[in-house]
């Protein structure tokens, strides 16, 4: 007995130790993690701390419904991107520096702000959208809530309808950081070694059964020759939580991304990609978005793939 209760915690670390090495850089992916993802239990804890910022990601009609105390309403359509509804140009691309800095310093956000970014519908990919756009501008203390609006109900925990009273923040220019990528980047970068394209759509549409659009325009049938597919919505779990780590990293590895690659994202527009990237950030990997997606891939004429037939015939 006396050599059983010694060596069983040897044995754990050695078990813990075996489960870090299923993941490249897992340390350091953790800690990762930790900072760029909180729980609803830390999130109640902090909630009056005086350098949080709540961003409720959703449109007005919702946020009025519930939000979190404190929360501060974005739309993501209008208020952190730039669209063109012509048909003829790009949905939902990445804001002027100077814009989205003026956005922000109205929404209270500061140099000093501890940012927490949440969604209030079942749409995960739009907070990440929003958390990339942040992180694309600079900003560092930056983190989205675990399941969101919806996980946060479930737990019974408070909502108000009351609208926040917002103090402007202050904010120095936007250090933007280089993390988005256009389709001429992709295409010098399809074979070299250390970079791995990934199509963050479902898999009827990597696989070219469907077709995609956006403004009564369709894409291109297919995807990107030699892109390899993360569907978002397979990074999350029923209750749309990110995935552990460890089922996380299966998804890559079965995709080819090895340890130490940098992952180029997209999708259609943009929006899906970032949730790919988010848990790929979260396990170590360097990330870079394609911004214009699949509709710049397509408006450019350039090549596809497709190992389907549309309609799966």
């Amino acid at each position: 007995m006396d050599i059983v209760k010694k060596t069983t915690p040897m044995l754990s670390l050695c078990v813990a130790g075996a489960l870090m090495l299923l993941v490249p850089g897992a340390a350091a992916a953790q800690s990762v993690r930790e900072r760029t993802l909180v729980s609803t239990e830390w999130l109640a804890q902090h909630l009056n701390d005086p350098d949080l910022i709540l961003l409720h990601v959703g449109d007005k009609a919702g946020y009025d419904a519930a939000h979190l105390p404190g929360a501060r309403q974005v739309d993501l359509n209008t208020d952190v991107s730039v669209s063109d509804h012509s048909g003829r140009g790009l949905m939902l691309e990445m804001p002027a520096a100077d814009a989205l800095r003026t956005t922000l310093a109205a929404l209270g956000v500061s140099n000093a702000s501890r940012v927490v970014i949440y969604g209030a519908r079942d749409s995960v990919q739009t907070t990440t959208r929003v958390f990339f756009t942040l992180d694309r501008a600079g900003l560092d203390r930056i983190s989205i809530l675990d399941g969101g609006l919806s996980a946060w109900v479930r737990e019974s925990r408070p909502t108000t309808t009351a609208p926040t009273a917002v103090r402007p923040g202050t904010l120095a220019p936007l250090a933007v950081r280089p993390l988005v990528v256009d389709a001429a980047f992709v295409q010098s970068h399809l074979k070299t070694p250390g970079f791995v394209v990934v199509d963050a759509r479902t898999p009827a549409f990597y696989d070219g059964a469907q077709t995609g659009g956006a403004m009564g325009v369709s894409h291109k049938t297919g995807h990107i020759p030699g892109a390899r597919n993360v569907p978002f919505s397979s990074t999350l779990t029923s209750d749309l939580r990110l995935k552990p780590a460890v089922e996380l990293q299966a998804l890559f590895t079965a995709a080819g991304v090895t340890p130490g690659d940098t992952v180029i994202a997209y999708c259609h527009i943009g929006q899906q990609a970032t949730l790919a990237m988010f848990a790929a950030r979260t396990l170590g990997y360097e990330v870079l978005l394609y911004d214009g997606s699949f509709e710049d891939w397509s408006l450019k004429d350039l090549p596809v793939e497709a190992t389907a037939k549309k309609g799966g015939k």
